[in-house]
């Protein structure tokens, strides 16, 4: 029954339902429970709603509140009665409550947004969290009474994706929904969250306006140097230096503070000591900007005051609506002709491209962006994230799985804050996009990073094979970064791993041969022209190959035997090769990649360049390595993506024998009452029997809960030397069937599943059916912190669990995909 009036709140104020989140335009609010002191904000949001939406809430006219009703409204018991608020600074925007019925498991729910904020999806995410809110009370049911036409709050219930019915009785409609979430309500958050975080980043690199705060009269400073990249890359839109006392800065007029700025400020670059940070930060939420660049040190990277002052920074500008890059970053870019935004410290800006860039570090991506100019490797986009404090390679990937400027992805990581939702974004956006990582910071021992991270308890090399998992080329070092990425960025993927060689000199062949086969690529008929091959000896073998079903890719390797000979000068001035427009002009064509070590050139020489209008590299433009071994090495990378990105997406295939809710009693039972949990009374609700004797090859399962990435499996022999040699292949949990038959394939002791040697063969196939089942098991139960299964039996007739080990615990950190969005 629900209290009545004059009940007080009895139950603890539920902190854990607070959250930071990000609205449909890219703006960002606060969620929270209401509280009984929130009496005024109720009052004055109340006071700023129109009579319609009144009316719509409460089916007649009622232009103001009692205090009797202010009193109901804001006193709570937080679980038969639950009120859940949206503020942006100082105001309420949206108020979303349940009330339980008098029928079991069920509530009633309505919603009120303030009109100026109504489009914006605060009323989408506020019945997120208060549906998860009302599952963790116990509630299964909302109904909800609606006039026919408040078509708005209507399309906010019907797309939520929820099991819906809908009733019409006496001139209302009356809508109940399921809570228990179903595949599409959660595709409809994920959705939602997409394009919400996408639109946020978008609204930071395409600003009308920006100010630079801090921006400074002595040269070389961190304010000066960010307001003279601004001016001297041609930003499109007004640019406003702040200073207390100069009345202009590098020649524009100058303000006092922010506030004093009469237009709008969409963007602000923050270049003041870390101690004034906060109070910019309040002239900024009261000047209604939308992001912040936060250039200054002095935060997390300090120690435990300045980490102090980073979440103040972040908790505030997020409650005004604000998105923050940094602090301690090196800021932003955008090469668009319609926005030329260099809002960084970076001295050399490459020009347009379809790279879109993502770096941590901000010392180091200064010399990230001065490389990527040197290689003639053009950007869409950059973000230096810093102590990334807000803003994230997260949000990144959700902007530029959209972004049609943008077909390659560059990420330079540190560290990874959310794994678990890194390898999820990144998994569907390299069905599209080629992502290509360099990650530093494997012990991060003695390194003050700023961002607060949680160490990967995973060895690396499974950090690795999750992000193969997910499609992501992990490479290892910047030079490899960069040598992928341009290849990915410019030309055609490989349709396989048959690459043909032309080179004009011996030894050249021999090394790009050995360095291919050694990278699992297959030569097919490499050709060798002799050092003196002239431009059409080189036309027709790269139209030969090119034609040639057989070849896949093609490397062009050419050092002429006098550097520069074979250079001719065009009445421009411009020098060109003709070997070179050969290779361009056949590539240009080709659905094939064409790859060269052209005169020892490393990066997009302007000889092999498809000139875009600007000058800089357009597509079908043709990389050049030092060489060969380098050039094979990006192809096989290259060759690798392409093979991941055709590979079927696979399924999870219908499993008889399977009780999963039967599973989540029990476990919910063996935590309750402390028990340790029978691991074979749990594997047997997903169709494992553990126990009975045969002979085979012993295998080693593993499941566990990683705090970083969630439910993970591992596969291995049961065997001394695999142990020692931790030969054991990493999946994230669920498998779909493609994942488990890769996975047993992918340890280095396969040949033995396989009967080598003329040993028999297991049954693959059901050694596949176990790790699925497992895999969701361990989806489904983040209590079951570590699953052990061994020995598991496996010979030509099938497999046997015979032993098997359980752990249960509760799980540290959080299951966000079973979970409303939030920051």
């Amino acid at each position: 029954m629900s209290p009545t009036l004059g009940d007080v709140t009895d139950s603890p104020y539920p902190d854990h339902w607070e959250a930071d989140v990000v609205l449909s335009d890219g703006g960002t609010a606060h969620l929270r429970p209401i509280r009984e002191q929130d009496a005024e904000l109720l009052r004055t949001f109340y006071a700023r709603v129109s009579a319609e939406s009144i009316y719509y809430r409460f089916f007649s006219p009622r232009p103001r509140l009692s205090e009797r009703e202010i009193q109901h409204f804001t006193t709570v018991d937080y679980s038969d009665r639950v009120a859940l608020i949206a503020t942006i600074g100082s105001k309420m925007v949206g108020i979303v409550r349940y009330d339980r019925t008098n029928v079991p498991d069920e509530a009633e729910v309505a919603f009120l947004i303030e009109d100026a904020h109504q489009g914006r999806g605060v009323g989408s995410v506020l019945l997120e969290h208060i549906a998860a809110a009302a599952r963790e009370r116990g509630v299964e049911r909302f109904v909800a009474h609606v006039l026919p036409d408040n078509r708005k709050m209507t399309k906010v219930f019907r797309d939520a994706g929820y099991a819906a019915q809908q009733r019409f009785e006496d001139g209302i409609i009356q809508l109940t929904l399921d809570l228990s979430p179903t595949e599409t309500s959660r595709e409809v958050m994920a959705a939602r969250e997409h394009r919400a975080e996408g639109r946020s980043i978008e609204r930071l690199l395409f600003p009308g306006s920006v100010a630079v705060i801090g921006a400074s009269r002595v040269a070389h400073s961190v304010g000066q140097t960010v307001l003279r990249n601004l001016l001297g890359g041609d930003f499109t839109g007004p640019v406003y230096p702040v200073h207390p006392t100069a009345k202009a800065v590098a020649g524009v007029r100058a303000y006092a503070q922010v506030l004093d700025i009469p237009d709008e400020v969409d963007l602000a670059v923050v270049a003041v000591p870390a101690a004034k940070v906060k109070e910019v930060l309040d002239q900024c939420a009261s000047k209604g900007v939308h992001g912040l660049i936060v250039v200054s040190s002095g935060f997390g990277e300090t120690g435990g005051e300045g980490r102090e002052r980073q979440q103040e920074l972040v908790r505030m500008a997020r409650a005004n609506g604000m998105r923050v890059v940094g602090p301690n970053c090196l800021g932003i870019a955008n090469t668009d002709p319609d926005v030329r935004l260099n809002a960084t410290l970076a001295p050399v800006m490459p020009g347009r491209g379809p790279v879109g860039f993502f770096s941590q570090s901000g010392a180091l991506g200064i010399a990230i962006l001065q490389r990527a100019a040197e290689r003639g490797l053009g950007l869409s986009t950059f973000v230096s994230a810093g102590n990334r404090a807000d803003v994230s390679g997260n949000d990144l990937l959700q902007y530029w799985e959209e972004d049609p400027s943008t077909n390659a992805v560059m990420l330079h990581l540190e560290s990874i804050g959310n794994p678990r939702k890194f390898t999820r974004l990144a998994r569907r956006l390299s069905r599209i996009k080629p992502i290509v990582a360099v990650k530093t910071g494997r012990t991060l021992q003695g390194v003050p990073l700023g961002h607060a991270v949680r160490k990967i308890a995973l060895p690396d090399h499974a950090v690795s094979s999750l992000f193969e998992q997910a499609g992501v080329l992990r490479v290892e070092s910047l030079s490899e970064l960069f040598d992928v990425a341009q290849m990915l960025a410019y030309q055609p993927l490989p349709p396989g791993n048959r690459v043909s060689i032309i080179h004009n000199a011996d030894s050249l062949g021999l090394l790009a041969q050995d360095a291919a086969a050694s990278l699992g690529l297959v030569v097919h008929s490499p050709v060798g022209l002799g050092p003196f091959a002239r431009a059409q000896d080189y036309e027709r073998a790269l139209g030969e190959a090119l034609a040639d079903p057989s070849t896949d890719s093609v490397a062009v390797l050419y050092t002429p035997p006098v550097i520069g000979g074979a250079e001719l000068v065009l009445g421009s001035g411009r020098k060109v090769d003709p070997v070179a427009e050969v290779i361009v002009r056949l590539a240009g064509g080709s659905e094939k990649p064409v790859l060269a070590t052209y005169l020892g050139a490393k990066g997009m020489p302007h000889a092999l360049r498809t000139p875009a209008p600007d000058g800089a590299p357009g597509p079908g433009s043709v990389p050049s390595y030092l060489g060969p071994e380098d050039a094979m090495r990006a192809l096989a990378y290259a060759t690798r993506y392409a093979s991941w990105r055709r590979r079927p997406r696979g399924r999870t295939p219908e499993l008889e024998g399977l009780d999963r809710e039967r599973a989540k009693d029990l476990v919910a039972e063996w935590m309750r009452n402390g028990e340790e949990g029978d691991a074979a009374e749990l594997l047997s609700c997903y169709g494992v029997k553990v126990g009975g004797s045969r002979d085979g090859l012993a295998l080693h399962i593993v499941t566990q809960e990683d705090a970083s990435f969630g439910g993970v499996i591992s596969f291995r022999l049961s065997d001394v030397a695999a142990e020692l040699l931790d030969d054991r292949a990493y999946r994230l949990a669920p498998l779909t069937d493609l994942e488990a038959a890769d996975m047993v394939r992918a340890i280095r002791m396969a040949p033995l599943l396989f009967g080598h040697r003329g040993s028999e063969p297991i049954a693959l196939p059901a050694v596949e059916e176990l790790l699925i089942r497992v895999s969701l098991l361990a989806s489904d139960l983040p209590e079951a912190a570590r699953l052990e299964l061994e020995p598991v039996l496996a010979d030509s007739a099938g497999v046997t669990v015979a032993a098997a080990r359980l752990t249960l615990a509760s799980p540290i950190g959080h299951r966000p995909e079973l979970e409303p969005r939030r920051l």
